[in-house]
């Protein structure tokens, strides 16, 4: 499928520098089958939804993953992406024709790593040195991995920590945040909670290359990052008690939905799972797993549109991104979001 049908295009002044306040205030894009689009705000969501859905999130903690180094007089920055082992991760280096694999790079704060080779996606393995926990380490040297849409606007700042966590982060390990959650806030946990609405998390470790552009003319061309997650047996058991007391699951966010379909059956039923995931759904695809998805506004021929556009219909989510252009709905992670529901 040619990747250009996923273009379209974006008024750089959409672009969300930061959150709604409070984050429940954001608006949110009805959009259930053919019916007329609806625009609503996040605090609806207990009104749009049915007692028995089961709302679906990701627990994955973002990690400050954002270094800036030396390599003798060569600044070097690196922005980690996966945990090789306890304390390896590869990574993607900025001004990396500067380093060799043996290289040490030191990021300040008595933090630093040596390079190893680099890998068939285009990073590079850093082994930390010293016997502290590398979370410990970034803590001290690292800075929050904004997306680049985002921080090619504006420096990363205090704020960044909290406004790009949500509220239900617990798992460390992620370098992007799975941001159709940062809307969410106890009070509206609360207001689910009355209308009957029930929630499950689940952890998938999102990469820094969620925002690798597609560069293949053609989605066949394109390989899929890998991704780490994990579903226990006991939530995959509850989710699909749901669906058989004839509730529905919906993801919140894209990173739920791809590990949902990831652990399930040709039937639905979803598996216990622990493993990386390289799913890439584009239209064509048969959903099995989930029934709606809450996600915010994605990039233009990214692998997320593709993937809101296998559930809804690529002439429809043309249709949605220009409404929200049009209507000055918010974009990106710290955007806007909507309601899918095919």
């Amino acid at each position: 499928m040619r990747v250009d049908l996923f273009d379209f295009d974006l008024p750089p002044e959409r672009i969300a520098l930061r959150p709604a306040s409070p984050r429940d205030s954001a608006r949110l894009l009805l959009v259930a089958g053919d019916a007329q689009l609806e625009d609503r705000i996040v605090s609806d969501l207990p009104s749009l939804l049915r007692a028995g859905d089961c709302l679906i999130f990701n627990d994955t903690r973002v990690i400050p993953a954002q270094l800036e180094g030396r390599r003798g007089d060569a600044r070097i920055g690196a922005t980690l992406h996966k945990r090789l082992s306890l304390r390896e991760w590869q990574a993607f280096l900025r001004n990396a024709k500067r380093v060799r694999a043996g290289d040490r790079i030191d990021f300040g704060a008595d933090v630093t790593a040596i390079a190893g080779p680099r890998d068939d996606e285009g990073g590079v393995t850093l082994r930390f040195e010293g016997d502290e926990p590398v979370e410990l380490l970034l803590e001290r040297a690292g800075r929050m991995p904004l997306p680049p849409y985002i921080a090619s606007k504006r420096a990363t700042d205090a704020r960044d920590r909290t406004d790009y966590q949500t509220m239900f982060a617990r798992e460390d390990g992620a370098v992007a945040a799975p941001t159709a959650a940062l809307h969410f806030t106890p009070g509206l946990i609360a207001a689910l909670d009355a209308a009957g609405i029930g929630r499950e998390t689940l952890t998938l470790h999102v990469g820094a290359g969620t925002f690798l552009p597609v560069k293949a003319e053609d989605t066949d061309a394109h390989r899929m990052h890998a991704e780490w997650g994990r579903i226990g047996s006991a939530a995959a058991a509850r989710l699909n008690a749901v669906r058989a007391n004839g509730g529905r699951l919906i993801a919140v966010g894209t990173t739920s939905l791809r590990l949902l379909e990831s652990a399930a059956r040709e039937d639905g039923v979803i598996q216990p799972f622990e493993d990386e995931t390289r799913i890439f759904i584009t239209p064509g695809y048969r959903f099995r797993a989930i029934d709606g998805l809450m996600t915010n506004f994605h990039l233009p021929k990214s692998t997320l549109f593709m993937l809101v556009s296998a559930l809804m219909g690529t002439e429809k989510m043309q249709a949605v991104y220009a409404h929200a252009i049009a209507q000055d709905y918010r974009f990106y992670s710290y955007g806007d979001s909507s309601l899918l529901l095919p």
